[in-house]
């Protein structure tokens, strides 16, 4: 056997007693034995390093370190989930699937893993990239410290794709964050606060030979790319499995709800069994097919729903409350607590919502409260301890006045919150438009963060969004912390972020209720600022799915002055205001006025079928009605809705049919 030879051998050796020990816990081979092997391949590599491999076995040890973590814009986009707490939910749930898909509707339940979501990416069966979930569009490249989790497979077995993704959970098991914890301690260094954060610090360390040293785990869940060959969920996680990652045992198949509730009954009293934080169980339709028909919303994928555990719950002091200003003027008020512990974090602040809540609940400063953190980042408070109130205590009196600004604040009819209506030139408002503009999902400005948007108000250099493009470098550089690289950077994120398109500038505007998918239909419908400006509440109205809220804030919107001026600031500037002509150029009226229905599987994939419609002012629905004017079929088309579609007199076409009407 030829030095070559002998490395390729040693490191498969290495990577089949690594799957043994760390993902299957059935080591073959002593600690010891497997030492010796992984030092002999060390010298090996060490002495001929034309052999070199970045899916190593020895570059488990870490040693690669990262200054800056790139970002990257994820292939498949990765989804929140919507939360259910109870049976209800589930059932609601439920029916709102059966409308949309034929047939039986089997589920597979997962337990959901209180970890830091990770997307991994295989080539030819290596591992090539890990990429942090971020806000879901774009993520952190931490490829050199995932290398160094033992139960992340490098090399793959079995029939693989070419190239794929698989997502999942980065978590620190109990033990090991036990041990971590005790070293910290004796070090004489702060332990560390719970499991999760913990996990997810430990992906961001800029040297990888420190996170090797962690004891992470990687679970694994769901597969996502181009013809994998997969018909079900349940069956993509045995493949998964097969192929060397690391697949929970516990996920189940249901063949219906009453499988799903016994599931969730039975983790709910055995989770504190297991080895990991788990907060809940994730609940997905089966069938790979009706996944893909009932689609997504802007945030979440219809076809899974997260139920969560009752959360935990604890009582402490109510110190006194407080109130803050959002981005649009909301006024939230802040219950500030004696600190405790609660879901293994210390919480000393607590959302009480808006003036009814404070009210229903009767909260008082001075007052013994329970505090609960349930599907919420912030904890809530849940009710008063009456027996240990003051009796000498007196009722919330709400502000009536800005605590920012001193402005009277309004209420709306209808409304839960209260607002302070001084838009342009209360401080936290002017801050929040700001950051929001820069925001991921909206301009996307890269060397710009929250932080600096407010030093730069405070400090009197920018008064709103359309001052960015007027910043210079010799005005930021004597900033706190501003090195002349972050100047740079920050000034050409600001140069960069005019190539982003139209609907996300209009979204980045700030209009009140006009979110991601509100400004795609808008940026649509209208094509340019110009026609939006102008338009009436009546012509918004007739907009589909715009209502009168939303129409009447953004004609509220573009009734202001100083909006139009800096609107017309940002077109002065060189921002995408319109939608460009190479979109316009693919874009139609043809299919005004019709609604389609997507059943089936195609030649091309079905979200290009959809946007296909939608370029040509066609509208997509998931649902079979009268309003239909005609039901695109494919393969595998359900019995139920073609029997309707006929029953309705709804034409049925095929992929070839709607091409042809496009010509």
């Amino acid at each position: 056997m030829n030095t070559g030879e002998k490395i390729k051998a040693l490191r498969e050796e290495l990577h089949h007693h690594n799957h043994l020990y760390y993902v299957l816990d059935k080591p073959e081979i002593s600690d010891y034995d497997f030492d010796q092997k992984l030092k002999e391949l060390q010298k090996l590599e060490e002495a001929h390093p034309e052999f070199h491999d970045d899916n190593s076995p020895t570059l488990r040890v870490g040693g690669a370190v990262t200054k800056n973590f790139a970002t990257v814009t994820h292939e498949h986009r990765m989804y929140s989930l919507d939360n259910s707490y109870s049976k209800e939910d589930l059932e609601n749930w439920e029916k709102r699937i059966r409308k949309q898909v034929d047939g039986e509707v089997n589920y597979t339940c997962e337990l959901k893993y209180d970890g830091a979501s990770i997307s991994l990416t295989y080539v030819k069966g290596e591992f090539k990239q890990a990429v942090t979930r971020g806000d879901g569009f774009k993520g952190d490249d931490v490829t050199n410290n995932v290398r160094t989790i033992r139960s992340v497979p490098l090399k793959l077995k079995g029939d693989y794709p070419e190239k794929f993704e698989i997502g999942g959970e980065i978590v620190l098991p109990y033990e090991g964050f036990a041990h971590l914890n005790a070293a910290r301690v004796e070090a004489g260094e702060e332990p560390y606060a719970n499991p999760r954060n913990t996990a997810s610090g430990s992906l961001k360390l800029q040297d990888s030979s420190e996170v090797a040293k962690r004891p992470l785990d990687c679970l694994l869940y769901g597969l996502k790319g181009h013809k994998l060959g997969l018909k079900t969920q349940y069956e993509s996680l045995e493949k998964a499995r097969s192929w060397g990652f690391k697949v929970p045992d516990e996920a189940i198949l249901a063949k219906d709800l009453s499988e799903v509730l016994k599931y969730i009954n039975y983790w709910d009293v055995h989770r504190h069994d297991l080895p990991y934080e788990t907060d809940g169980v994730v609940v997905k339709v089966n069938d790979l097919h009706q996944q893909e028909e009932l689609g997504h919303t802007a945030k979440s994928p219809r076809w899974a729903m997260a139920y969560k555990f009752q959360a935990e719950q604890v009582t402490t002091h109510l110190n006194k409350i407080t109130y803050q200003v959002g981005r649009t003027g909301a006024i939230t008020p802040v219950a500030n607590l004696e600190p405790v512990q609660l879901g293994g974090t210390v919480v000393k602040r607590a959302s009480l919502h808006n003036a009814d809540q404070i009210q229903k609940l009767d909260v008082r400063e001075g007052d013994e409260v329970y505090v609960e953190k349930g599907g919420e980042i912030i904890p809530k408070i849940i009710g008063v301890n009456f027996k240990q109130r003051d009796p000498n205590s007196k009722p919330t009196e709400y502000i009536t006045e800005c605590p920012e600004c001193g402005t009277e604040l309004i209420r709306n009819e209808g409304e839960a919150q209260h607002y302070c209506p001084n838009f342009n030139g209360c401080p936290p408002q002017v801050i929040g438009r700001i950051q929001h503009f820069i925001s991921r999902k909206a301009m996307d400005v890269e060397g710009l963060g929250g932080e600096t948007v407010a030093l730069l108000v405070n400090e009197g250099l920018i008064g709103n969004y359309a001052d960015l493009y007027e910043l210079k470098k010799e005005q930021i550089l004597p900033l706190e912390r501003m090195a002349e690289k972050s100047a740079d950077n920050l000034i050409q994120g600001i140069e960069n972020s005019k190539n982003i398109p139209f609907e996300r500038v209009l979204f980045a505007l700030g209009i009140r209720y006009v979110g991601e998918t509100v400004a795609k239909k808008l940026a649509n419908h209208f094509k340019n600022i110009e026609a939006l400006e102008k338009a009436s509440k009546e012509e918004l109205e007739k907009i589909d799915e715009i209502g009168e809220r939303i129409a009447e804030s953004v004609v509220e919107f573009f009734s202001s002055e100083e909006n139009v001026k800096n609107v017309e600031r940002l077109k002065g500037y060189g921002l995408q205001l319109a939608i460009s002509a190479e979109k316009l150029a693919n874009q139609t009226v043809k299919l005004k006025g019709q609604t389609f229905v997507v059943s089936g599987v195609f030649s091309m994939p079905r979200n290009d079928l959809k946007k296909m419609i939608e370029d040509n002012a066609g509208k997509v629905s998931g649902s079979i009605s009268s309003k239909t004017s005609y039901v695109i079929a494919g393969e595998n088309m359900g019995p139920s809705k073609h029997a309707k579609a006929e029953n309705l007199g709804i034409p049925i076409i095929s992929e070839e049919d709607f091409l042809r009407m496009l010509k």
